[in-house]
């Protein structure tokens, strides 16, 4: 694969033309998109599934970046989310030789609802942030991210902080819900309000569903991602598709 300095010689972008159909799963702390991708597993021949690098993240030679970041943001926030879009690049970049890939967030959510968080409640400088978005400008002039499909899992704020507190993860033992409702805000102003850029068309789930009746909806996306599929790469953005089991207004 060539380098990023020689695509831009070229014209092209690093990773263009590399990588297949590819679907993110986005959604709030909680929202259940670990669970999303275990559906998927059946086909792990056809399917790359990529899950979001938290492992990276508690240990980066011996330091939990994820946890220094919840316990003292002003300090760790800037680090962490460098290191954050340098992981979720790496997984963007992934070669692959399946039809299909699916990612757990993408760099698009780490710019448009983490690091717009982290700025906003103060835990990023506006010289930390402005380094971030110079960052992010590069990757979008230079590095191809696919994205065909964004599947949100939308979850509401209180469902979301119960499932965090049931599931017990040390590092999320202080993650208010305020945190987590301002989060959803950002989610919500980028995939439905669309005041952020649309890359790609949009499937929205409930995902406050109980586990045993969130399986319809798993098919649902199932059968969207493989009909999408077999019409070929669609790079349109489109309005919302929004799933049947819960009437959200979206724009037309």
């Amino acid at each position: 694969m060539a380098t990023a300095k020689e695509c831009i010689s070229k014209g092209q972008k690093f990773a263009q033309n590399t990588q297949p159909y590819t679907v993110l799963i986005e959604g709030n702390i909680g929202s259940g998109k670990t669970t999303f991708l275990n559906y998927f597993q059946k086909y792990k021949n056809e399917v790359t599934l990529i899950t979001e690098p938290v492992e990276k993240w508690r240990n980066v030679n011996g330091v939990n970046l994820l946890d220094k970041m919840y316990k003292d943001p002003k300090k760790w926030a800037m680090p962490f989310q460098s290191y954050v879009t340098l992981t979720l690049l790496q997984a963007h970049t992934a070669a692959t030789d399946k039809k299909l890939k699916i990612l757990e967030r993408s760099i698009y959510s780490a710019r448009y609802c983490f690091v717009e968080n982290m700025y906003r409640n103060g835990s990023l400088e506006p010289g930390m942030y402005n380094t971030l978005q110079e960052w992010f400008k590069f990757i979008d002039e230079a590095i191809h991210v696919q994205a065909d499909l964004i599947i949100y899992l939308r979850t509401s704020p209180e469902v979301a902080y119960e499932r965090i507190r049931e599931r017990a993860r040390s590092e999320e033992s202080c993650v208010p819900l305020k945190y987590l409702q301002e989060l959803h805000e950002l989610h919500e102003d980028w995939l439905i309000h669309h005041r952020r850029p649309q890359h790609c068309k949009v499937l929205v789930m409930d995902a406050d569903l109980k586990l045993e009746d969130i399986i319809s909806e798993y098919q649902r996306s199932e059968t969207s991602i493989f009909d999408a599929i077999s019409r070929g790469h669609e790079h349109k953005p489109e309005a919302v598709l929004v799933s049947p089991s819960k009437c959200y207004r979206s724009r037309p």
